[in-house]
């Protein structure tokens, strides 16, 4: 009996491993109490440039917990640490959900002049000194760059974009979407790369001078 239980118990064990090795759940925002404003637990709103509101709430959504991103006029973005032990190459697949209610208006990646988005979904590799050599991918929600589209951002090219929606044909509706940061990394860089480091969600309406909102719910990494 004893020896039929500890196999049980290492058989579970096993399989509980196999899938913490499976996925990576880098939020899925469950444990943050619905109405929490600002910069939620365990993120980071410590950007230095633009004038960050950080109007983001945490609500109920068409039956799930999600974050709510406001932006007029302004910048935001939230940051968090990927830690833990994991590697990028066992689960390469970035899966998220997010949904787009308002687009800024005239806003397109593709100019500094219009360099805004209503969802962004970025990954940053940091190099020395991080200012000036960081690697960021931004996944993006455009309104007017098509979908597709990889482009340096004009205004630093530590940043490039992946266009993964456009336009307003799909506004107001819930999206889960997958990406191979593997093969993207090594299509924009040409290498293969290493963990990231950090993981951040952002709006921004302050180039086109108009107004942003969206929704994320649940991020997370997966094997192939």
């Amino acid at each position: 009996m004893r020896a039929r239980t500890a196999m049980l118990a290492a058989t579970l064990l096993l399989t509980a491993t196999a899938w913490a090795a499976d996925v990576l759940l880098v939020q899925d925002w469950s444990k943050l109490a619905v109405g929490a404003k600002g910069v939620p637990d365990g993120w980071k709103g410590d950007q230095i440039w633009g004038n960050p509101k950080h109007d983001f709430t945490v609500v109920e959504n068409d039956g799930r917990r999600v974050i709510q991103l406001k932006s007029r006029n302004d910048s935001s973005t939230i940051t968090k640490e990927l830690t833990g032990k994991w590697r990028l190459k066992d689960t390469p697949i970035l899966e998220w959900s997010w949904k787009v209610v308002t687009l800024p208006k005239g806003a397109d990646s593709r100019s500094k002049h219009t360099d805004d988005q209503a969802a962004q979904l970025y990954l940053v590799w940091p190099r020395f000194p991080k200012e000036l050599r960081s690697r960021l991918i931004g996944y993006v929600w455009d309104t007017q760059a098509p979908a597709g589209l990889v482009v340096k951002s004009e205004k630093t090219s530590m940043v490039t974009y992946v266009v993964v929606r456009s336009g307003s044909a799909e506004l107001g509706r819930w999206l889960t979407e997958r990406r191979d940061v593997v093969a993207d990394f090594k299509k924009i860089y040409g290498e293969e790369p290493e963990n990231p480091e950090a993981i951040s969600i952002a709006i921004d309406s302050d180039d086109t001078n108009s107004a942003a909102e969206s929704f994320f719910g649940a991020i997370a990494f997966k094997r192939r």
